[in-house]
């Protein structure tokens, strides 16, 4: 059972429905006994990294997040401000996010470049991995965002991206998948990307 995480923050509809059009079905909720069932999860957000830590601590899904993530080890998709708090503290504000990364979120800085970064942008690939397979040669992805993961070890960074600095777009450790882009925003390549990663076996 695929499990979108309900925690007040997200384009949880519009993943939903791009998944359906794909095929497969999926539940949005907060109910911690339905995560207790998933077999799969993706992590949504958009907003602010302590208020997003506060609903989730809120609502009670910390412990059983967790447990399916780095104990049953469930695939699990974090899409935008759900990537960052994967990661341990962001510059955005003073809470730790979840930890299931070693790496922080920081804040772009620029004075030639607008922030947010919003729009198009391509993805250049650091290692090889099926969440990218089946699109081309350029692979290009849409953003909302004024802060960027900055992963710890190098071996987790799948891609990176340039805008302002070149950023860690998207990462994965063993079963844990971050994306900064939104899949849902991406047409024919975040469609792509739900379905490698619904495809994905941990």
């Amino acid at each position: 059972m695929l499990v979108i995480v309900d925690y007040g923050m997200g384009n949880l509809g519009s993943i939903k429905n791009m998944l359906k059009k794909l095929g497969y079905a999926s539940i949005i909720t907060s109910d911690v006994e339905i995560i207790k069932s998933a077999t799969r999860l993706i992590f949504p957000g958009v907003g602010s990294f302590d208020y997003g830590m506060i609903q989730i601590k809120e609502l009670g899904l910390v412990d059983i997040l967790t447990h399916k993530v780095l104990i049953e080890k469930i695939p699990v998709l974090g899409i935008c401000l759900g990537m960052q708090l994967m990661t341990s503290m962001s510059e955005e504000g003073v809470s730790k996010g979840l930890g299931w990364i070693k790496g922080k979120v920081c804040k772009f800085v620029s004075k030639s470049l607008k922030i947010p970064h919003m729009g198009w942008n391509t993805i250049h690939i650091c290692k090889k991995n099926c969440l990218f397979d089946e699109m081309g040669d350029e692979k290009r992805f849409y953003f909302v965002h004024s802060y960027y993961v900055q992963c710890e070890d190098i071996e987790d960074v799948l891609t990176t991206t340039q805008y302002a600095v070149e950023f860690v777009s998207s990462f994965q450790k063993s079963n844990i998948y971050g994306v900064q882009f939104h899949p849902e925003k991406s047409h024919k390549f975040g469609m792509q990307v739900l379905k490698n990663f619904m495809e994905i076996s941990c």
